[in-house]
């Protein structure tokens, strides 16, 4: 074994020991969609005292984070999202009607001294005369009101009691902080100097400009000298709730900003459960499928690369749970189909050493081995680039649970270069020096040619001889697909528009015509009802708050006995806008971010060719979803932004071997040396995607109705990408290179080695490249 084997072997060996011991002591951050609970987006407003931006954005969470701490919700997250922006992740919370209702209020709370019964004005201070507003009180009288003395921030402590003593029923009690303490004694030694039922003794306490509570003080205190004691009782017609709730409010402090929700995600318990065990199921399965068929095509050497695949999925696993990131349903959709990606460097090496192999018959098993990692790390290199550039623009570009798959995708496709170029090889080279192996050399799995591989040798069809006729099929299929978008149009989904989108379950089952009705009776005619999985409804509305959604699923429960909330979401108009136009923005950055990469590490016709097969994805993609009547939304656009990256991956797997034969062959006509490129490089596209299928079709039947249109998705894209890829994009550079005065690319020769034997002069081309 040689020394960089013994290294590889011991870098395996040791992250694989680390990833152990992180399954072993740490468990998984599971998002809301998989665990259960309501996520909240809370949208900063500016105020006429502060304005929204990153410090008082910071204040204000840290607000709504003792309030919810307050409430007694387990493990709650609130993190800040750029500089206005709020988000609230509350575990188990399926109803967040009283939760929304506690943290939005901005909770603005002063005392005024009452200046008497005032004539009606706008409601507004008047700074000249340094007067507060008039606002009415519990009785509907309006009062004038001094300008603020005192506010909440003052407040020390807020208690809700029952005062059965004076009759006042639910009552809070407030003690104020010293210097507060001190003004609220000036305060009352102020309002004494009237005389007793004057309502300029009373003093007035105000939350959200209202008036819930204005008691006259008492007789026995005399002028100027006010209450001592540094605190108060605030009294009204409160309920036990009412009561509890003010203390709640008062005592977690005012919210420096305004707040508006403008997302709201609820998912039940049970559906977070049953997605993560079809996701469990359709990793295994899928697994199991793709390992059973990369052990039949490369026999041994696949069979090892399968055991990789399964340190791959210990690895990747290990590096989400170390580095913290929150499993969502997308990312958990991630890690499954990272799995069959993961197969494409083994693939792209092990068809590399049967090509080398097939050339040089002399050479021993590990040299064709070496030799096939040597000559595919270009195009593993590029081709995981892609895929991790498409993943960036997820991050960075994406909202919510499409961040998440962006991360989880990004560390599949490191684990899987880590996998392949280290563990695999490692366990390959090994066994290539084996005795065994050496001796019965039809168990590798490298030295056979491989039945696709064959087929094409014995047909040598000549797919290049005649680009155009590929070029007018690829325009015929975008042709049906944009019809499609304009006599169908583009389902878009309540986050690309607004509004919200309920799903429940019923204990009865309910006809989707008399779940019309009966909510077209409550008041809800604009309701779109249709069926969702395993005879559960899905109701999409405009605007709906969450006391509207209560009322909605009351009508509905008339219908169908118990009815359960499965799923919620609400996407304030606002910002269903601007997730549509990031969505866009996405999808332009992804197109010149690819362009720009591929022109800088190809040709401009090879890029240009490539982004155009990309472009025709795109438009096939949307196209079919708008035939079928599918939504297009932001788990489609994770899926169609991966598809982008496995369209750019193959295309840059057959313009990689391009412009080596090219560099070769600089006077073999360039339709020829397409043709080879080509046909050398389809048995690693065909194994590639069978893998990748393997995943995705057990994702469609397994994973459940929310994976349902994500598997979907990639299925189309990748069939079609890697259709477009070879069929579209090197037909595009065919075209592009004749009307192109650029020289043929430079032969780059391998150092230590000659390139100019015999065989090679006769037939540059013959049967893949060498190294």
């Amino acid at each position: 074994m040689t020394r960089a084997t013994t290294v590889r072997a011991v870098l395996a060996a040791a992250v694989l020991l680390v990833s152990v011991l992180i399954t072993l002591t740490m468990s998984p951050r599971l998002g809301l969609d998989l665990q259960g609970g309501t996520r909240m987006v809370l949208q900063a407003k500016d105020s006429d005292t502060a304005k929204a931006d990153r410090e008082s954005t910071d204040r204000t969470l840290e607000v709504l984070r003792r309030r919810i701490d307050s409430l007694g919700i387990t493990e709650p997250t609130l993190t800040r999202s750029g500089e206005d922006r709020i988000i609230v992740e509350l575990p188990d919370v399926q109803d967040p009607r009283k939760a929304a209702e506690v943290i939005g209020r901005t909770a603005q709370l002063s005392f005024h001294a009452v200046q008497g019964p005032a004539t009606q004005n706008d409601g507004k201070a008047d700074d000249k005369a340094g007067t507060g507003p008039t606002l009415p009180d519990e009785q509907g009288r309006s009062l004038g009101l001094g300008p603020a003395r005192l506010s909440g921030a003052g407040v020390k402590d807020a208690t809700a009691a029952f005062d059965a003593q004076q009759g006042a029923g639910w009552t809070v009690s407030l003690d104020f902080h010293k210097n507060a303490g001190r003004d609220w004694t000036r305060l009352t030694g102020e309002a004494a100097c009237h005389p007793v039922q004057d309502d300029r003794r009373r003093v007035a306490i105000v939350l959200d400009q209202q008036i819930i509570s204005s008691p006259q003080v008492s007789p026995s205190v005399g002028c100027n000298v006010g209450l001592p004691s540094g605190s108060t009782q605030i009294t009204g017609s409160f309920s036990a709730d009412d009561a509890r709730e003010l203390a709640l409010v008062i005592e977690g402090g005012a919210l420096p900003l305004p707040v508006e929700t403008v997302e709201q995600r609820t998912v039940g318990p049970t559906l977070g459960a049953a997605a993560i065990d079809a996701g469990a199921r359709a990793a295994l399965i899928g697994a199991a499928a793709t390992a059973l068929f990369i052990t039949v095509v490369y026999r041994l050497f696949g069979a090892l690369a399968a055991g990789a695949l399964a340190a791959y999925g210990l690895i990747s696993y290990a590096a989400l749970v170390a580095l913290g990131v929150t499993l969502t349903l997308p990312g958990l959709a991630g890690f499954v189909l990272a799995i069959g990606m993961a197969v494409d460097a083994n693939v792209l090496v092990f068809e590399r050493a049967r090509e080398e192999h097939a050339q040089h018959p002399g050479r021993t098993l590990g040299s064709s081995l070496t030799a096939g990692f040597r000559g595919a790390w270009s195009a593993v290199a590029d081709s995981n680039v892609t895929t991790l550039i498409a993943a960036g623009l997820l991050f960075f570009l994406g909202s919510g649970p499409v961040k998440g798959f962006g991360v989880t995708l990004a560390i599949g496709v490191l684990a899987s270069m880590f996998s392949a170029l280290v563990i695999a090889r490692a366990l390959t080279e090994i066994a290539a020096r084996s005795r065994f192996v050496s001796d019965y050399r039809g168990v590798n799995g490298i030295t056979a040619p491989g039945r696709v591989r064959t087929w094409l040798t014995r047909r040598d069809p000549q797919l290049m001889r005649s680009p155009r006729r590929w070029l007018l099929i690829s325009t015929a299929l975008i042709a049906v697909a944009v019809l499609g978008i304009v006599v169908r149009g583009v389902n878009l989904g309540v986050e690309f528009t607004g509004g919200r989108l309920v799903e429940y379950s019923t204990s009865r089952p309910v006809d989707v015509e008399h779940a019309r009705t009966a909510l077209a009776d409550a008041g809800f005619g604009d309701a779109e009802v249709t069926t969702a999985g395993a005879g559960d409804l899905s109701v999409r509305t405009g605007k709906l708050d969450n006391d509207g959604e209560h009322a909605l699923r009351a009508a509905l429960a008339e219908e169908g006995g118990k009815t359960t909330k499965v799923r919620d979401e609400l996407i304030g108009p606002s910002l269903g806008d601007e997730l549509r136009r990031n969505a866009l923005i996405a999808l332009g950055i992804a197109v010149l971010v690819q362009l720009a990469y591929l022109a800088i590490r190809f040709r401009w016709t090879f890029a240009v060719a490539s982004v155009g097969a990309l472009v025709h994805d795109v438009i096939i993609l949307v196209g079919a979803f708008a035939w079928l009547g599918r939504t297009v939304d932001g788990i489609f656009l994770a899926a169609l932004l991966t598809v982008i990256g496995y369209s750019v991956n193959d295309s840059v797997v057959v313009f990689d071997r391009l412009r080596e034969l090219w560099a070769k062959a600089r006077r073999v006509p360039l339709a020829t040396v397409a043709d080879r490129a080509v046909l050398q490089t389809v048995p690693r596209t065909v194994n590639t995607g069978m893998g990748a299928l393997f995943i995705l079709t057990a994702l469609a039947v397994l994973g459940g109705d929310s994976l349902a249109d994500f598997a979907l998705a990639l299925l189309i894209g990748i069939c079609v990408g890697t259709y477009s890829s070879v069929l579209t994009a090197v037909p595009a550079a065919l075209l592009l290179e004749r009307s192109s005065k650029a020289p043929p690319p430079a032969r780059k020769r391998a150092p230590g080695r000659r390139t100019g034997t015999k065989a090679a002069r006769r037939d540059p081309l013959d049967n893949g490249a060498r190294v």
